[in-house]
């Protein structure tokens, strides 16, 4: 980097002591790798703590010891004092917890490859090009940079380096506001569609301009920068699959049906929805719904999936039908993951470490802290 401290590297090359599934473990039948996994836990005990996001499949979150979004487990993880924390989720999400845990425990991610696609497309050293390029043209101007919870640590740290913060999709509109209060434009990465629905709530929506990273000559950086909030020109593969017409869909096929969806999604499907919100909000608007209402989706389906074995007395059906497909990020975390590196951590044998640098991981740190300063 250019602009900052922090060496870094392309997301794909920071993990080079992360192991693939051996060939013993890629055949266990379901029945098998329950008993093992059980034998596993049961031998580790209080020295291991199993985060399940709420996008896993129900193999990984039954044996979970919490289940929810991302910065909520990596709290529970560092109130858990286990000794290994074992993360079903993706790369982003293990550096959280270890960004937040003490330095004693250890971050565990089963599979090399749950990567999410998001957060890759803003590695921090792009993002830095890109700065260079907006502060240059517009020099008086106070940009301050907020990163979504869904990236990666190295960006987390660029961002409190460059006086900025982390959100999540709870509390984006009030970084937004501090944000404002203390700049003069916010660039907002890597979530186009978090941040335009953000702008809409903000009443900013005319002031938005985006900013395409893939398109160096789409663009004209002093102009964006007269802007109140830059996008950058990132999104979620699950998300961005839902459509207006599937909202119109279901209400067709479900009397009285409402409609909630993650504020991921495109704009007009989020005004197309009867409620927008988190995934702690989804689940809790259907633990809160009367016996025999229907709530339709607009989330990852395993939450969806979820959401029906947890609230049977609620009808509960995914928005875009069986169109709806999962992360294929989190799809990376087979129960053929979990099962070996806790046999591994009962043979005395680390595998899969998510470490984050000490610069980054104080820095990232300090971005968090921000944001929980402010919301």
């Amino acid at each position: 980097m250019e602009t900052t401290d922090i060496e870094t590297d392309l997301s794909l090359f920071k993990y080079d002591n992360l192991e693939q599934l051996p060939p013993e473990y890629r055949e266990l039948e379901r029945d098998e790798r329950t008993k093992r996994i059980e034998a596993a836990l049961s031998t580790l005990g209080d020295d291991v703590v199993i985060l399940g996001h709420n996008y896993q499949r129900q193999e990984i979150v039954e044996h979970a010891d919490f289940v929810g979004d991302s910065y909520q487990l990596s709290v529970e993880a560092a109130e858990a004092d286990a000794d290994y924390v074992v993360f079903g989720g993706v790369t982003f999400m293990a550096e959280s917890a270890d960004i937040i845990t003490d330095d004693d425990q250890t971050v565990i991610l089963p599979s090399m490859e749950a990567s999410c696609p998001m957060a890759g497309m803003a590695e921090a050293l792009q993002v830095d090009a890109a700065w260079a390029e907006i502060t240059a043209a517009a020099p008086d101007d106070d940009i301050v940079p907020i990163t979504y919870m869904n990236s990666y640590a190295d960006l987390k740290a660029f961002c409190a380096e460059q006086g900025g913060a982390v959100c999540t999709s709870s509390n984006a509109a009030d970084v937004f506001d501090w944000a404002l209060e203390n700049g003069d434009t916010v660039l907002f990465l890597p979530d186009k569609h978090l941040g335009e629905n953000t702008a809409y709530e903000l009443g900013l929506e005319d002031s938005v301009a985006e900013w395409d990273p893939w398109d160096p000559e789409g663009k004209d950086a002093a102009e964006v920068a007269e802007s109140d909030i830059v996008l950058w020109d990132g999104y979620c593969q699950v998300h961005e699959r839902f459509r207006v017409d599937h909202a119109e869909q279901v209400r067709e096929d479900h009397d009285d049906a409402n409609v909630i969806v993650h504020p991921e999604c495109r704009r007009e499907v989020v005004e197309a929805a009867d409620v927008a919100g988190s995934t702690a909000t989804i689940c809790e608007t259907v633990a809160n719904a009367d016996p025999g209402e229907t709530w339709a989706i607009g989330t990852e389906v395993h939450l969806t999936n979820h959401l029906q074995r947890w609230h049977p007395e609620v009808n509960v059906v995914p928005l875009c039908g069986e169109a709806c497909m999962d992360c294929n990020a989190m799809r990376q975390i087979d129960p053929n993951y979990l099962t070996w590196v806790l046999e591994e951590l009962v043979a005395g044998r680390e595998r899969n470490v998510i470490e984050v640098a000490p610069g980054e991981k104080e820095l990232a740190e300090l971005a968090m802290d921000r944001m929980l300063d402010i919301a």
